[in-house]
């Protein structure tokens, strides 16, 4: 199938005026470390909740689910930005908990061992040199190997593994996969590396469109291998685009650029970029679904936009100087991230112990809607810390 690259269809939208100035994001990253510092105590051995409560993360452990990882890594970013003790104590103190989980298998039985082990214990690794965390992500890394199929060369999201209902990827697991490639890395053994590139190229093949949108699952052949049929869970319609799902394809998509330097993951990079850029309303926030605009009577997600501007930032850097797209995408980074920090960061909302407002979890099952995502959270930390510290921010995936 071939994908065609919209070209953005309003190209004022994305001009040069309202560029972030250091003031604001330093400004911005203040009152995120503020609500990070009052987390501190509370959250020293247990996890916020993957979605608020009226705007308040409720406790949770590190026993199921995929969420745990990004309250550790954003203790890390933290501790990278501002070289404060106290961030690197209290995320050191997490990180026997996910050597016990995946040394006793304790809630794994799922593809988000990158979710999990990247923002925990691969930023452990490569910030302080923590070989126990080394060890604890790696066996992580071997566990998602474990659901590797040769048939469709993908890694399968979810269930039994090999059982019919469950034989699929999910387009999240675009951000699994560095856990791989950084396996091979370190290791220096090519069968990670050979089982991520093929489930980029099985994802890049078939979760796309033809006008650039995204499906969110795409189910093959457990007997053949053969793509099936591409439908949703968490997005309005099977033919609509989830914005979280295309957001992961614009960071995932560049993921795997950053390792296999792959020129084909710079076009799909364009591809969901123009795709996401053209249906965005008139705050640049995303509704939940990219089939509603303006005027819907919807909800936003903001950690869709966190997401994504971490992809764009990454794609930005990476175009060349005399690539027409690459000042626009810049552009866009500046109008997304401020209106997250007008519009939909907590500084305003002191009772709310997260740092973004307005995230969508899951719509169709009533989950974390109109709530704080600590993924979301996770994400403007992250795209903060790019935009403050530039190429010298280490960067965990």
């Amino acid at each position: 199938m071939t994908v065609n690259t919209e070209p953005i269809k309003n190209i004022e939208k994305y001009n040069e005026s309202g560029r972030l100035t250091a003031d604001k994001l330093n400004s911005a990253l203040s009152e995120a470390l503020k609500k990070i510092d009052a987390n501190l105590e509370s959250f020293k051995t247990s996890f916020p909740s993957h979605a608020s409560v009226n705007n308040v993360y409720e406790h949770d452990d590190n026993s199921d689910g995929w969420n745990q990882g990004f309250w550790t890594g954003i203790l890390w970013i933290a501790y990278e930005l501002t070289g404060d003790e106290k961030y690197r104590v209290t995320a050191e103190a997490q990180l026997e908990s996910y050597a016990e989980r995946i040394e006793k298998r304790i809630g794994v039985n799922h593809h988000d061992m990158g979710f999990l082990y990247i923002p925990s214990c691969v930023a452990a690794y490569k910030l302080t040199g923590n070989e126990k965390a080394k060890k604890s992500a790696l066996m992580a890394a071997d566990a998602l190997m474990e659901r590797f199929h040769e048939k469709g060369g993908f890694i399968q999201a979810w269930g039994e593994i090999g059982a019919p209902e469950n034989y699929r990827l999910i387009i999240d697991c675009l951000l699994n996969i560095p856990l791989l490639y950084w396996a091979s890395e370190v290791t220096g053994d090519d069968k990670y590396e050979k089982a991520a590139y093929s489930h980029f190229n099985a994802t890049a093949a078939n979760i796309l469109r033809e006008d650039g949108s995204t499906y969110h699952t795409f189910y093959f052949d457990p007997e053949t291998g053969v793509p099936v049929k591409g439908v949703t869970h968490q997005g309005k319609a099977d033919n609509s685009c989830w914005a979280r799902g295309q957001a992961w394809g614009i960071y995932g998509f560049m993921l795997t650029y950053m390792y296999t330097h792959d020129e084909k993951c710079l076009d799909l990079f364009k591809c969901v970029s123009n795709y996401f850029l053209n249906r965005l309303p008139k705050d640049y926030i995303p509704y939940w679904d990219m089939i509603f605009t303006d005027g819907d009577e919807e909800e936003r997600d903001s950690s869709s936009a966190a997401i994504a501007l971490c992809g764009l930032i990454e794609g930005a850097a990476a175009l060349d100087e005399d690539d027409n797209d690459k000042k626009m995408y810049l552009n866009a980074v500046h109008k997304i991230m401020n209106s997250l920090i007008d519009n939909y960061s907590t500084k305003d909302c002191k009772e709310s112990n997260g740092l973004l407002l307005h995230a969508v979890y899951a719509k169709p099952q009533g989950n974390g809607v109109d709530e704080c995502n600590i993924w979301g959270d996770y994400f403007y930390m992250e795209a903060l810390a790019r935009l403050i510290k530039g190429n010298s921010f280490k960067g965990y995936w």
